[in-house]
């Protein structure tokens, strides 16, 4: 039966699906489908959650927009997964707070520490560590290498909250190893966990692009990428995680 929200029904969506948060981001990544945009059949447009299915070099895949944060990202993921979704490549964007982090960098996330309410949701508060499948990881890693990149590679934090106020907000995180911020990953990987402990193939991972630093130098406004460097660098990101999602097929 159709979802709720994504109104689709099994098949609709192949076993890959890249989630951007964006809207726009998803008509993007549809348009690189063989045949571009108007040869993908579009899923779902319910709640501007645009989604897409095609082919890249001939293999199925399809584009789902998550919305932003966590709690978005939730709905969407576990409607993916019982539509039979097995392979989740969130693609976005993030800021950085590890030393030596720069824009237009880009960020693997094998991990995210789950700061963000509707983790904690579904965890009533057990302690846990949502961690992205290996196999995933790897192949964005792989064709980041074949892309040029050298991916920063590690554990990022799920946050709630965009403009913190706390003074402490990144030095206490980044004096513990967190890469960088963002807003959908912890519970993207804890939802594919747990459907793959139930038996399902299920598989997550997250690629970054870094559209701003938080430091004591500057801030997220102060740092943050004009427009076209940002779209530059996630074109980037996209292409890799395209290719990733058909190499894991």
């Amino acid at each position: 039966m159709p979802q709720i929200h994504l109104r689709a029904e099994a098949g609709d969506y192949a076993p890959a699906v890249l989630l951007p948060g964006d809207p726009n981001r998803a008509t993007w990544i549809a348009g690189k489908f063989d045949g571009g945009l108007s040869a993908a059949r579009q899923v779902n447009d319910h709640r501007g959650l645009l989604g897409f299915t095609g082919t890249y070099k001939g293999v199925p895949i399809s584009v789902q927009t998550s919305g932003m944060g966590a709690p978005s990202m939730s709905i969407v993921a576990e409607e993916l997964l019982r539509l039979g979704a097995e392979r989740l490549i969130r693609v976005g964007t993030c800021g950085g707070i590890g030393r030596g982090i720069k824009t237009g960098e880009i960020i693997i996330a094998s991990s995210a520490t789950p700061v963000d309410g509707a983790t904690r949701t579904y965890l009533h508060g057990d302690a846990y560590a949502p961690t992205a499948d290996f196999g995933l990881v790897r192949s964005l890693v792989d064709e980041a290498a074949r892309h040029g990149q050298a991916p920063h590679v590690g554990q990022v934090a799920t946050v709630d909250v965009f403009y913190n106020p706390d003074t402490d907000y990144f030095s206490k995180w980044r004096s513990r190893g967190v890469l960088a911020f963002e807003m959908e990953t912890s519970v993207l990987y804890y939802l594919a966990a747990r459907a793959h402990a139930a038996g399902a193939k299920a598989a997550a991972a997250t690629i970054l692009t870094v559209s701003d630093i938080l430091s004591e130098e500057a801030t997220s406004e102060e740092s943050y990428l004009p427009l076209d460097e940002l779209n530059r660098s996630i074109e980037r990101t996209i292409e890799i995680a395209l290719e990733a999602g058909i190499a894991a097929s």
